[in-house]
């Protein structure tokens, strides 16, 4: 009789929680796609993470080479596997180095990357650091950028014409700020913005 009872318990709470996963179920197939920043190009950078999921937009008008530099990573799965190496709260988030793969290399994160740097700075009076660009970090030398990347937490003036700012998060911002040292990026992929998306 009480296998029975729980057994009947069970059941009116799946029954209960139906609506609740249908209503879930409809708002993801609704979801309107995320807003453009002017400007920006076709590919959107889609950051798969422990956390969640979040999407960068490009802008390859105002930083050509950083965007094509870090969309040929993207395709190469360089980004795959790599962990969160830097949290700095109410300032940044950055990730981008391949020896963040290795916990027991964890004394190096932050001081690797593809082994090519970009070689140049790119500065835009449009793209600036508020919350949710997207810049290329370096050690000391703007031209040494490579493959690390870091998500602004709040307007931060003072980086502005030091580091190039390539992207902004135009979805997931929430998700960016859950994130904490060791959070795995599980994938990195690109996908083509729709015409209209702007």
């Amino acid at each position: 009789m009480r296998h029975l009872m729980i057994g009947t318990l069970a059941l009116c709470c799946s029954l209960l929680a139906l609506p609740v996963f249908a209503q879930q179920a409809a708002g993801a197939k609704t979801a309107a796609p995320a807003k453009l920043p002017a400007g920006a190009g076709p590919a959107v950078i889609v950051v798969e993470t422990v956390k969640g999921t979040f999407e960068i937009a490009t802008f390859p008008q105002e930083a050509p080479k950083s965007v094509e530099h870090i969309l040929q990573l993207i395709n190469r799965r360089f980004y795959n596997g790599h962990r969160v190496h830097r949290v700095e709260p109410g300032f940044v988030v950055q990730f981008g180095d391949p020896n963040s793969r290795d916990m027991s290399k964890q004394a190096l994160w932050g001081t690797g990357g593809s082994g090519r740097s970009i070689g140049v700075g790119e500065f835009s009076p449009k793209r600036t650091h508020v919350v949710g660009a997207v810049a290329i970090a370096h050690p000391g030398d703007v031209k040494l950028g490579d493959s690390q990347m870091y998500i602004v937490l709040a307007p931060t003036p003072r980086l502005n014409g030091k580091f190039t700012v390539f992207g902004q998060v135009i979805s997931g911002m929430d998700v960016v700020q859950k994130l904490k040292p060791n959070d795995v990026i599980r994938r990195v992929t690109v996908r083509m913005s729709e015409p209209g998306a702007k």
